[in-house]
């Protein structure tokens, strides 16, 4: 048959992924996939080429996150697969869609263990990790492949999805006319899933007879892109509402119904609590004393029936998408039948007021060296008038810190380390963020936190995005060493220069001591639209042991 009148493996991926709209691609070349990356970006996509799987992983989860298509991740075999396995693995326990793609090895090798080239048996390690995976041996399947990668990632609950592409798949050819027919087009697939009346009925009536009522927004609101019909329930009923770090700028932090700055007030005395795409896990304390009341009743908006009941039993279930959830409360609500009673407002205003007195008399303080609160009430009031920016954020005090201090205008423009709590994520996600947007990202991160990911600053610079990267410099993990003492396991090197290592790619380095600098040098570096890292100096004794989360970290009952 006449080669020009057939077609392989690589350009039926390419085919496939661009039939089904996913233009970008996340990953690190090498064998086999190499030529795959060099088509995509030959027929149009777009390809991000990364120094760490990890961080291409992190890059596409995230992409999924903000665009409700599955982001792509593309890695070789067995230990390019293994790196990208821990996104992969972060995806699904945030509930981001990702597919990662990888190439493997000669299947009838590596079934029978004979030792080839970067073997591993990647579909079955992948699995645990996974909310699905999938190996394409034959050429013929690599499109309903595709299509079954998309719809898992993103029906029900989304999550990340391994898709294996053997070597023999990949490298196969097909005529062109079969090579047409074997691609599929996915429709509808992340269909509404409507709660049931009765359901809807059941959480309205709990919430009718509520004297103390809250309603907590988690990063599930967020990613159902269901802001408006949030904001009107809210604000149609009065109640007061807790965002989740990811769920910032749903609604405004300024809104006058947010209970953020009375957080534990509010969670331990409220009556009723109304969870949109929120988890009672962790970060949630499971729902549970002393944070929580033991006569707490909660109503429940998740698209996962399995979600319920998973730490308290949840007397109002309301199971369906976020977004026909609270569409189908607010239709059902008659007017004036859910009001968040006075009282408990005036209680929550009270002690709103004094908290956020407190907070400003801390952010006022000018220490020399910078702390935490001074350095980000810096980065604050630049960000202030720039809602079109995205803040990455993540280490354990400077996370902690941030979400306090800088406040929230616009939804999904605030990315950080999510459920897991893990650090790494910061450079990919803004990678991704500034991928999607074509606006500028700041990323603000703790001196370890960006040791995860900082080599990915070359390919910021090799792709002149707009991010800046803003390294908190303590001098190690939660702080830094006294001067003379040797290296603790949470020390790094003292007065360590990171704006020197951007310099070396062509970036904008710049090196701060003080919040006027600080201010100075995030302002210039914005208006540049280029790539540029601030080296910000802290206090080395600024910082807490684990960040908020202390308790979480056991310590040994035996002196050293």
């Amino acid at each position: 048959m006449n080669s020009e009148m057939m077609t392989d493996g690589f350009h039926l991926v390419v085919d496939a992924l661009k039939l089904n709209a996913l233009d970008t691609i996340y990953g690190v070349a090498g064998i086999p996939i190499t030529d795959l990356a060099r088509l995509a970006q030959a027929e149009g996509l777009r390809y991000f080429g990364f120094r760490h799987e990890q961080s291409a992983g992190n890059a596409a989860a995230i992409a999924g996150y903000l665009t409700q298509k599955p982001g792509i991740c593309l890695t070789v075999s067995a230990p390019g697969f293994l790196n990208g396995l821990v996104a992969l693995a972060n995806a699904t326990t945030n509930c981001f869609p990702m597919i990662l793609i990888s190439g493997s090895s000669n299947r009838a090798i590596v079934d029978l263990e004979q030792g080839d080239y970067e073997e591993l048996d990647q579909m079955n390690a992948a699995k645990p990790f996974a909310k699905a995976a999938f190996r394409v041996n034959r050429v013929e399947d690599i499109g309903i492949g595709i299509a079954r990668a998309i719809h898992a990632a993103l029906s029900g609950r989304p999550g990340g999805v391994y898709l294996d592409l053997t070597a023999a798949a990949l490298s196969a050819t097909l005529d062109l006319d079969s090579a047409r027919r074997s691609l599929v087009k996915v429709v509808d697939p992340a269909p509404r899933q409507i709660p049931a009346p009765d359901a809807v009925a059941r959480a309205i009536d709990l919430l009718a007879h509520a004297k103390h009522p809250l309603i907590i927004l988690g990063k599930g609101a967020a990613y159902a892109q269901a802001e408006a019909e949030i904001r009107q329930l809210i604000e149609t009923t009065g109640i007061p509402f807790l965002p989740m770090s990811m769920a910032k700028g749903l609604l405004p932090d300024s809104h006058p119904q947010s209970a953020a700055t009375a957080r534990s007030l509010a969670i331990g005395q409220a009556d009723v609590v109304v969870l949109i795409g929120a988890r009672l896990n962790w970060l949630l304390s499971h729902g549970k004393p002393p944070l929580w009341s033991e006569t707490t009743q909660f109503v429940q908006l998740d698209i996962s029936p399995t979600e319920i009941d998973s730490n308290r039993p949840i007397a109002a279930p309301v199971v369906g998408d976020i977004k026909s959830a609270v569409a189908a409360l607010l239709g059902a609500i008659q007017p004036g039948q859910v009001k968040a009673p006075a009282d408990w407002l005036d209680v929550l205003e009270v002690h709103k007021k004094k908290n956020v007195e407190r907070m400003a008399a801390r952010l006022a303080a000018e220490p020399s060296p910078m702390n935490f609160s001074s350095a980000l009430r810096a980065v604050r009031d630049v960000l202030a008038d720039r809602p079109d920016v995205t803040i990455v954020n993540e280490g354990a005090n400077t996370l902690d810190f941030a979400r306090n201090i800088i406040d929230m205008t616009v939804p999904r423009k605030r990315l950080d380390s999510g459920t897991w709590g893990v650090m790494g994520i910061g450079m990919g996600y803004a990678i991704a963020a500034a991928a999607v947007s074509g606006k500028p990202v700041v990323a603000i991160e703790g001196d370890s936190a960006f040791g995860f990911s900082g080599m990915e600053i070359e390919t910021i610079c090799r792709y002149k995005l707009p991010i800046v990267t803003i390294v908190l410099n303590n001098g190690g993990i939660y702080h830094g060493d006294k001067p003379g003492e040797r290296p603790s396991p949470t020390g790094f090197v003292q007065n360590a220069r990171y704006d020197k290592m951007i310099e070396a790619f062509g970036g904008g380095g710049y090196h701060v001591t003080d919040t006027a600098g600080l201010g100075e040098a995030l302002s210039e570096a914005l208006a540049s639209c280029t790539p540029a890292l601030i080296n910000c100096v802290i206090d080395p004794t600024a910082g807490t042991e684990s960040g908020h989360i202390q308790n979480l970290n056991p310590k040994s009952a035996l002196k050293t």
